[in-house]
């Protein structure tokens, strides 16, 4: 009895085996079915979604290109190859790849056994040498003079033998693009097996250079992510974004490629019909985008011009919407020829992985730190003056400023008044010469109510490749000081961009973005939503905008943004020290500017950075001071509000 329910409950299982087959996994082995039966090729791409700025501008569309592709089909032989290798090149006019000739010779020539002595074939029976040493023997013995006896129609049967299999195997293969209608025609009239003509697209950019680099590039699937396209449903020769937005926007901007059935007579037969990716709509204005490379551009070679400018070669801008984090103009150019042929570089990825000093310009969050940990509150008031501690050189503000409180200390730049904040977070009162024990706690009491604003972190901007400021390891009384005014961690233009508009914007905090919109079958609009806030009272965010407003209509940032558009605004002024004769010491001391600020003061509708590294050399103290921030910050926010 046992015995037979033993066969009841096997034959119970397969049957439920057979059941769940035959129900749950019978599309997949249908699928498997007819991929045996049938052979299907997908076409080589899918033309990518456009990217386009605000107003429509199509900054990068695509082209189609006459291409001609080899599938290696099932079972075909090394023979059967060369038979469409051949009947190819009698009709392409394609470029000789003197790498290939080499193989093909040994092909010609019985693999070139003879080539290979007995004693060596004696060591390869005994697995002494491998095979493919065995080949490199007989390639090292294929002279110049046996490949010059191979006539021009075999060289161009070579190359063409290799382009059918280079890379994976069963990928399909480039053989020949950008070639006439009567070649093309030619090609699809020939049925050659295995060979089939289509459009491959490529990227076009409309705007030349402007901002090709922040784009990305776009190319073959890199070996070291084979697998995760794969896992992603990628053909190993599909084109993908490389860098920056074409990678950021992959799933979006790419396409949907034609499947085909290739039939008996190796004609196509379209079973699936492919479609364009969705378009990308950045929130760039190109026109204003044209506006801030002119200003900039112009403004190093007028730069140039003067005194002690050695070393200075490169600036920055970012110009946007201070309220939702657009970007509208993003620009970095370097200066790479001065002289009759003035030439310059884009350097607009600068803005995002390459960070600086930059002076003042931080004083708002090192004002905020002070009421944070109430050190300072409204009104609190110092007679501008130096600091000196022990064994540290007198720490002075770029000239006696009288008394000052927290919106004047801003408006006028008082480091003074900074230095006494930073002295105020170690728990410590100022005495002349006093002895300032600083602790790791001291520093990350300033870093982590700059990383509120943007400062010292990543803004998570929609590119890849973003780094943040470099955070300084040193522990040192004189160094917090330097820290309150600028002068010590590094930040990027794009996290100075993320701090302006969060004061701005009444400490809400939201990651710059270029996107504005994709379009495809369903539009996704970006909603700029609110990443955090500044834990700071409503008060003291108001006390940063009204000092940052006196700054622009009476302080150091008068006219940096003109005073009918009601501006708020902050200078700052860092030094550095460059190596210039690349032997790995910092010799050189230069001066870096920077400006931040947005308009109007009272209800934000742009933002601005400009920051001009190593504008010029102290020497001596006889400097030209060079006010280039100014001309591009007022210049290309009177564009924006005249044109905007």
């Amino acid at each position: 009895m046992k015995k037979y329910l033993i066969i009841i409950i096997i034959f119970m299982i397969f049957g439920f085996r057979i059941t769940y087959l035959n129900i749950h996994d019978k599309d997949m082995y249908k699928e498997k079915l007819n991929n045996k039966i049938n052979n299907y090729v997908y076409s080589k791409s899918a033309p990518r979604g456009r990217i386009i700025d605000r107003n429509g501008n199509v900054l990068v569309d695509n082209k189609g290109i006459k291409t001609i592709y080899y599938t290696k089909l099932k079972g075909i032989t090394g023979k059967e190859e060369l038979e469409i290798a051949t009947k190819l090149a009698n009709i392409l006019d394609v470029e000789i790849n003197d790498n290939s000739l080499k193989n093909y010779w040994l092909i010609k020539n019985n693999n070139g056994d003879f080539l290979i002595t007995e004693e060596e074939w004696q060591l390869y029976e005994e697995r002494k040498i491998s095979s493919q040493e065995l080949k490199d023997l007989k390639n090292s013995r294929i002279s110049v003079e046996m490949l010059d006896n191979l006539s021009a129609l075999d060289k161009e049967i070579a190359t063409i033998y290799s382009l059918m299999n280079k890379g994976y195997s069963y990928e399909k293969k480039e053989i020949i693009k950008n070639i006439d209608d009567q070649v093309y025609t030619e090609i699809i009239d020939s049925n050659i097996k295995g060979i089939t003509t289509e459009l491959s697209w490529e990227r076009v950019y409309n705007y030349g250079e402007v901002l090709k680099d922040i784009f990305g590039t776009v190319g073959a699937i890199p070996e070291e992510k084979k697998e995760q396209y794969l896992e992603s449903g990628y053909n190993l020769d599909d084109i993908v974004g490389l860098s920056y937005l074409e990678l950021y926007y992959e799933d979006y901007l790419k396409g949907e490629k034609d499947l085909y059935k290739v039939n008996n007579d190796n004609t196509l037969s379209l079973i699936k019909e492919g479609h364009k990716g969705n378009d990308l709509i950045l929130s760039i204005d190109i026109n204003a985008q044209l506006e801030l490379e002119r200003l900039i551009k112009e403004n190093i070679i007028n730069a140039k011009k003067k005194a002690n400018t050695d070393y200075f070669s490169e600036m920055y801008s970012i110009v946007g919407n201070p309220k939702t984090g657009e970007i509208i103009a993003f620009s970095g150019q370097k200066l790479i020829n001065y002289g009759d042929d003035i030439t310059f570089k884009n350097m607009n990825t600068n803005l995002i992985n390459t960070s600086y000093t930059v002076g003042s310009v931080v004083k708002m969050a090192t004002l905020s730190t002070g009421y944070k940990y109430n050190v300072i509150d409204i009104g609190s008031s110092e007679v501008d003056s130096c600091i000196k501690l022990y064994q540290v050189p007198m720490k002075c503000s770029y000239k006696s400023l009288g008394k000052v409180n927290d919106l004047t200390a801003i408006s006028k730049s008082s480091n003074y008044y900074q230095f006494k904040i930073a002295i105020g977070l170690t728990g410590n009162t100022y005495k002349y010469n006093m002895k300032l024990s600083t602790t790791n706690d001291d520093f990350q009491k300033f870093r982590e109510t700059f990383k509120e604003y943007g400062l010292g972190s990543l803004t998570n901007i929609d590119l890849t490749n973003e780094t943040p400021g470099i955070i300084g390891k040193d522990v040192q009384s004189d160094l917090l000081l330097n820290l309150s005014i600028g002068q010590y961690d590094t930040y990027t233009p794009v996290e100075l961009f993320q701090y302006v508009n969060t004061i701005a914007s009444h400490g809400e905090k939201r990651k710059p973005q270029l996107m504005k919109q994709i379009v495809g079958d369903t539009i996704i609009n970006n909603q700029y939503e609110i990443v955090s806030r500044v834990s700071l009272e409503s008060k003291y965010l108001d006390r940063l905008q009204e000092a940052m407003h006196l700054a622009t209509t009476g302080g150091t940032a008068r006219n940096y943004i003109l005073s009918k558009y009601n501006p708020a605004g902050k200078t700052g002024t860092s030094e550095t020290f460059i190596d210039t004769n690349n032997d790995g010491i910092m010799d050189t001391k230069t001066t870096s500017i920077a400006f931040v600020g947005y308009a109007p003061y009272d209800n934000p509708m742009y933002s601005v950075v400009v920051l001009a590294p190593n504008i010029y050399v102290e020497k001596e103290y006889n400097y030209s001071k060079v006010y280039i921030t100014r001309y591009i910050s007022q210049g290309i926010t009177n564009f924006l509000f005249e044109n905007m």
